[in-house]
């Protein structure tokens, strides 16, 4: 709860701040768009957040993005498969490469980061080779469909609304806490990341936590890789979700996942994409902040999360362990 504190005071001083200095800030328009993107965002960090919760990375989060937002335009305009499968391919693809994952690291025992950065590069690749370097895009075709990206539920008595990514965040958000903290395996992948040797010989099949969780990841890579091609229209495979891994890891370490692994909190991820997109969002409106730095900025900030975190946990642990010296002494 501390950390989730910490880090939504956070949000909320980079929104005061950056109203004060822009009046562009708090424009409808810019509202709407800032929550849209932020669970887009939010959706990615939270399979990037099982996978850290384990003890392990995904650096191919945006290459999933890029090849299911590539594939899934090109399919429906240029193979003209019906919309129901190539939703149904694109879903298999992402668990595919999830699985693949996951075996790759427990069967075949390679470090999680050089399989998934190898991924970076062998799925833009593929995407590459496939769409042959071309843009794909709708046409200004499958309006029903993208509105799940581009629609908004409005609010009664208002001319605001709550874009429909936020709606899908929601479900995803909610349905990993319950399997997080109120499942066997969600405590099993805690268990996991705090110490994978205890937890496999108190009889945890700690191979088998380790795939669903890049499974997961993959998963809802895929899921932001269509919402996001849904969202703009179209989609290059040369730059297509450059750099999302990145922001998909930093809201998960903002929102309090360690990447020792053992700990995490849904909703404090979904506070860290948030946080990493109102950063965003601020560097463009605030004059003074040159845009050009735009990663040094977010670079910066996520350091200084880290560092705080870091702090933190050396004061909580030398408290614990001054309040157990006092109990030693009492005791005798």
């Amino acid at each position: 709860m501390k950390k989730i504190l910490g880090i939504l005071g956070l949000l909320v001083f980079i929104c005061v701040v950056t109203a004060l200095m822009s009046d562009r800030f708090l424009t409808q328009f810019n509202i709407e768009n800032l929550i849209r993107r932020s669970a887009l965002f939010g959706i990615i960090s939270v399979g990037a957040a099982f996978v850290i919760i384990t003890g392990g990375i995904d650096l191919s989060i945006g290459s999933v993005v890029c090849m299911i937002g590539c594939l899934l335009p090109w399919m429906l305009v240029q193979q003209e498969f019906s919309v129901p499968l190539a939703l149904l391919i694109s879903l298999g693809i992402s668990l595919a490469v999830g699985l693949s994952h996951g075996l790759l690291i427990t069967k075949v025992r390679l470090q999680p980061f050089v399989v998934t950065l190898c991924g970076l590069l062998v799925y833009r690749g593929i995407t590459r080779g496939i769409v042959q370097d071309q843009t794909q895009g709708f046409k200004s075709g499958y309006q029903s469909l993208r509105a799940l990206a581009q629609g908004q539920m409005p609010l009664p008595g208002t001319d605001f609304g709550i874009p429909y990514p936020c709606l899908i965040l929601a479900v995803v958000a909610v349905l990993a806490i319950l399997f997080l903290n109120y499942t066997i395996y969600g405590r099993y992948m805690l268990a996991l990341g705090r110490n994978e040797t205890a937890a496999r010989y108190s009889g945890i099949n700690t191979d088998r936590m380790i795939i669903l969780a890049y499974m997961i990841c993959a998963l809802l890579s895929g899921l932001g890789g269509m919402l996001f091609v849904l969202d703009v229209g179209s989609a290059q495979p040369v730059d297509f979700g450059n750099f999302y891994e990145l922001y998909a890891i930093a809201a998960a370490v903002l929102g309090g996942c360690s990447l020792r692994g053992g700990e995490g909190t849904i909703i404090g991820v979904v506070i860290g994409a948030a946080v990493m997109q109102v950063l965003k969002n601020s560097i463009t409106l605030i004059d003074a902040i040159p845009t050009n730095i735009e990663f040094a900025v977010i670079g910066i900030v996520i350091l200084g999360g880290v560092i705080a975190d870091e702090y933190v946990k050396r004061f909580a642990a030398a408290r614990r362990a001054r309040l157990q010296a006092e109990l030693a002494q009492q005791a005798e």
